[in-house]
């Protein structure tokens, strides 16, 4: 029996909603990449961050930039907070970027009306003019729960509705 606090559980959001996060491409080939979705896993006992895996193969020469649809949403208890990084390896090889440098997923996202779809925009940062390629079903970024606590007057009451940015709207 191992001594983790089970707070979370991963999901694959509807295909529509995957659907929604491409322009333009063919319905069929959306529904492959939907039906090939994986599950974020821990590579390790030991490893900490949740592996998410590319749904499609990325290329980005240095300075391009993708944004990513997922197809994951998360399920986790208050006071818990999903944080998201770059994959160390192609951090360290690439200078991979997450844009907003680390995601925070909120346990009230997975009730928004996108269904809590995480979705990734990284950056190929490097300065060494290294191409960065992850293939199809690899990880690119992992994700880490962390708990967080409250100030001792805080009497917040608002409900979201939304992802980046929902809530200061």
């Amino acid at each position: 029996m191992d001594n983790f606090k089970r707070i979370a559980r991963f999901e694959v959001v509807s295909f529509e909603q995957f659907k929604s996060g491409f322009d333009n491409k063919e319905e069929a080939l959306v529904k492959s990449m939907y039906d090939e979705l994986k599950l974020p896993k821990r590579a390790t006992k030991g490893s900490a961050g949740y592996d998410f895996y590319a749904p499609f193969d990325i290329t980005l020469n240095p300075g391009e930039t993708i944004k990513i649809p997922t197809g994951i949403r998360v399920y986790m208890e208050e006071n818990y907070v999903l944080k998201l990084y770059p994959r160390s390896g192609l951090g360290f090889k690439y200078r991979l970027q997450l844009n907003n440098t680390v995601g925070i997923i909120d346990s009230d996202y997975y009730y928004s009306d996108n269904e809590g779809h995480i979705f990734a925009k990284i950056t190929n940062d490097s300065n060494e003019g290294k191409v960065l390629k992850v293939e199809k079903g690899t990880g690119f970024m992992q994700g880490i729960f962390v708990e967080y606590g409250i100030t001792f007057d805080d009497d917040c009451k608002s409900i979201r509705n939304g992802g980046f940015g929902s809530t200061t709207k």
